[in-house]
Formats: structure tokens, C-alpha cells, sequence
């Protein structure tokens, strides 16, 4: 390790600028080392600062929060945090609040929820989006289908799997004129770490298409500028960013684009007058018209916490970090090769740091070119108190071009007698004739170190043969 780090300073000075993180590591964040752990699954969900959840605590030790839906002196109180979190939500993405609202969830899944089931597809209207979206996104296309609108995607193409940007402009000339048409795609890919264009916002725009741009995976390493990039619909989940607390996201929604939304219900909290005898209700204005029953008062506050958090490292300093570990990573794990020659890995996704972000999708292979069941890394990884995620991270677009999985083996995987209603990941892994059915995942994030990223390559060593 002593003798790699000058290599990589060499390789990426800009890492010396991020001293300050060590710094914040040591004080903040010391239980990683006290510990034992080589944490590398910052994707999957952010850590915290011992200092965020101090000033978490002493204002809930401090103050007495009643629900919000009153005006009684606890009620106010909680009302008062409330509201200047969600300003603050705005002020940290750049986002007008005369063009932007921000909706609390219960994470990004919630808020993409709210945008599937009330944006007014009809039939013949167009929902488009990449291989590439998470599993919450997918999800959309559901009630696209079942209020009769037709459902795009557009693929990624390996290796870097990236969209053909020749396709995308044929897919979005097709937007229905008058109609409703939506386009959703990742800011950056949570199984590849491809960071898609934010200029395809503009460009969807003005081909007719409202944009919902999945912000989840990007906003904890990336800035998002909503004075600059204007996409319609942006699910959170602040947990990624932050660390604590979880159970927490957002909608940030613009206000024209969020007019056009026909909740299919109503709740508490979300009216204005309802009525039983009459049959009849008035739905508030947003945000409380999508914010359904009691809002978790004492957990919103420490979203302000942890944004101010992030604000007091800065961005630069966050994106130069990942960025440079991201490329070591990289490096290393594509040189890597057994006594026969076989490559350890193949990485899923770019090799180098342009447009991508800091996880690294792969698969490990034997010396015989055999691959090794992903669950199986992971096992041994345990054993080592190095966390990372396997699997296909509820991406399966990304994870069936990656893998080489056919529409031929989908479909038969998807017929299967008995199988009609229930397929077991087992029963889909004998379906697809033995090929890998997912991937391991490497993600560094906020607090990583050199240290961690050298342990896991050195872990990796350990594998060759």
C-alpha cells in the first residue's frame, strides 16, 4: 500500500485537494476505522456524521413538535422546521420556488409513484425511457399500459453502455403532438455509474416530451443545478446523500409540468373540504396536495442538517474525491489477470472517469474464464468485513445487456408452465441456462479513502490464480 500511493498521487494529484475529507473522516466518521470496515457500497445508501445526528438529537431534546396540521403553539413549532427544510430542499438544487415545489416522500420510490399514477396518459400518448432505469421507473410503465399509452425503451450499448444519441433523437421525434408524452432517464446509471447528458432535458423539450430525470444515484457525488437544467419531475431519496435519516426523499416538481397531475385518491393532509354526504372533495395546493396524511415532522428537520452537511464540503471537493479513487479502482481492476491470462473482471460500463460515476459494476472469472457466482464474492468479501452489493441493484435493462441475457431466454424464462403468477430468482437463474444472473458492485462515495479502495485491490489479489 505504501508503495501504490505515490503512484496514484502521481496519477491523480487532484486527490491532494481533498484533504480536508480525511480530516472530516477522522473526527466524523471514525467508526469506519474504529471498526474495522472497508465501506464500498455508497450507492446502495450514504453514511452519516456523528455531528448530524447530534444536532438531530438536541433539537428534538430541546423543543416539544406537535403535528403539523394545526395552528397550537407544538404545531407551529413542527410546521416552522418543516417548512425550512423544504426551502432549503430548493435552495440546495439551485430550484426557484416561484418555477419548483418540493413534495416530502417516503424516498424516490414513493415520488416516482406519485408521477406513474397521476400523470393523465391517455391512449396514445408516449412514455419512453432507457434500458437503464432503476426498477421504480420501470414501474411507471404500468399504469402507461394501463391507461393505454405505448411504452419505448430506448437500449444501452455495451461496452460503455451508453444511448446512441442517433436513436434518441428518432425516439423523441415521435412524440404524440398534443398529446402527453414523458421521457424518464437516470442522471447517472446505479448499475453502470453512466452519467447520461442533462442537455437530453432541453432537447426532449423541445421535441414535446415533459422529462423525469431520476436524480437518486447522481445527487450524492454530483451538483444538480436546477437553474441550469430544467427537467420536470426529479425523485430523491436523501438517505443516499446523507446518510440519516432514512425513510425520507422528495419530488422536486416544476410547477407547470406538476399542474397537469390528476391524483387518483385523496388522503388527510392532501385537501382542502370533503365531504361524505356531498361526495365531493377540493384538493389542496402543492405540495400538501401530494404529501398524503401526517408528514414525518421530526425526521424532516434533519434533512436540512445533512444538506448543510454536504454544502459545508462543497461538490468540487466531493466529485474530485470519487473521481479520482474511481479511476485507481479502475485502473487496477482491468489489469488484473490469472497466471493463464484470463482476466480477474468484466466491468460493466466505462473504464476510465468520463461521464460515469463512482460504482463499478463486474463479474470475477477463474483462471479458466468461468464465471464465479457473484454470491459468492460478496461471501468472501464478508469474511474481510468489506461491504459491497451484489445482484442486479433493481436495474434489470442494464443487468440483461450487461449479461447477455436474450428476449428469447426472457420470454421463455416468462412462460414457463406453474410460473405464470410467481418466478423465484432460482427458478429464473435454470431458466437462463446457467449465465450469470447479476453482478458485483463496487461504490465509493463521500468518506472513502485510498486505504479502503487499495484493501478491496489488495482483497481482489487474493483471488487470482
Amino acid at each position: 500500500m505504501q508503495k501504490s500511493y505515490p503512484e496514484f498521487l502521481q496519477k491523480y494529484p487532484g486527490y491532494e485537494s481533498t484533504r480536508a475529507i480525511d480530516e472530516l473522516r477522522a473526527g466524523e466518521y471514525a467508526r469506519l476505522d474504529k471498526l474495522g470496515h472497508v465501506y464500498l457500497d455508497y450507492t446502495g445508501g450514504g453514511l452519516y456524521a456523528d455531528s448530524q445526528i447530534r444536532a438531530h438529537h438536541e433539537m428534538l431534546t430541546g423543543n416539544i413538535f406537535g403535528n403539523p396540521h394545526s395552528t397550537n403553539p407544538t404545531s407551529m413549532a413542527a410546521t416552522e422546521l418543516v417548512e425550512s427544510a423544504r426551502e432549503y430542499v430548493l435552495e440546495f438544487f439551485d430550484a426557484d420556488p416561484a418555477e419548483y415545489v418540493a413534495i416530502f416522500t417516503a424516498n424516490a420510490s414513493g415520488a416516482l409513484k406519485l408521477v406513474g399514477e397521476s400523470y393523465p396518459f391517455n391512449p396514445g400518448d408516449r412514455y419512453l425511457l432507457t434500458f437503464d432505469n432503476h426498477n421504480s421507473v420501470n414501474g411507471i410503465r404500468e399504469f402507461a399500459h394501463a391507461k393505454g399509452a405505448e411504452v419505448t425503451y430506448l437500449p444501452v450499448a455495451l461496452p460503455d453502455m451508453r444511448v446512441e444519441e442517433s436513436m434518441l433523437d428518432e425516439a423523441l421525434a415521435k412524440s404524440r403532438p398534443g398529446g402527453n408524452n414523458l421521457f424518464a432517464f437516470p442522471a447517472q446509471s446505479n448499475f453502470s455509474s453512466v452519467k447520461h447528458p442533462l442537455a437530453w432535458i432541453e432537447k426532449a423539450h423541445t421535441a414535446g416530451w415533459d422529462v423525469l430525470l431520476d436524480a437518486a444515484a447522481f445527487a450524492p457525488t454530483s451538483r444538480l443545478d436546477l437553474s441550469r437544467f430544467k427537467p420536470d419531475f426529479i425523485p430523491l431519496s436523501f438517505y443516499k446523500i446523507f446518510g440519516y435519516p432514512t425513510g425520507l426523499g422528495a419530488l422536486l416538481a416544476r410547477r407547470e409540468a406538476l399542474s397537469k397531475l390528476r391524483r387518483p385518491w385523496f388522503a388527510g393532509g392532501t385537501i382542502t373540504v370533503a365531504s361524505v354526504q356531498g361526495d365531493k372533495y377540493y384538493l389542496a395546493d402543492a405540495p400538501a396536495a401530494f404529501e398524503d396524511g401526517t408528514l414525518d415532522y421530526l425526521d424532516i428537520p434533519a434533512i436540512e442538517i445533512g444538506l448543510r452537511h454536504i454544502a459545508s464540503i462543497g461538490y468540487e471537493t466531493i466529485h474530485e474525491r470519487v473521481r479520482c479513487l474511481t479511476g485507481w479502482l479502475l485502473d487496477n481492476l482491468s489489469q488484473m489477470k490469472h497466471s493463464t491470462g484470463e482476466a480477474l473482471v468484466r466491468i460493466y460500463g466505462p473504464t476510465n472517469t468520463e461521464s460515469r460515476g463512482g460504482a463499478v459494476a463486474a463479474n470475477f472469472f477463474n483462471k479458466d474464464g468461468f464465471p464465479v457466482d457473484h454470491r459468492d464474492i460478496e461471501r468472501l468479501a464478508n469474511q474481510v468485513n468489506i461491504s459491497l452489493r451484489t445482484g442486479c441493484f433493481c436495474n434489470p435493462g442494464a443487468g440483461e445487456i450487461a449479461l447477455g441475457i436474450s428476449s428469447m431466454e426472457l420470454a421463455a424464462c416468462f412462460s414457463m408452465p406453474g410460473k405464470e403468477q410467481r418466478l423465484s430468482l432460482d427458478d429464473f437463474r435454470l431458466c437462463i441456462d446457467g449465465k450469470s444472473s447479476g453482478a458485483v458492485r463496487i461504490s465509493v462515495g463521500l468518506v472513502t479513502n485510498f486505504e479502503d479502495v487499495q484493501k478491496f485491490l489488495d482483497f481482489c489479489e487474493g483471488l487470482l490464480s
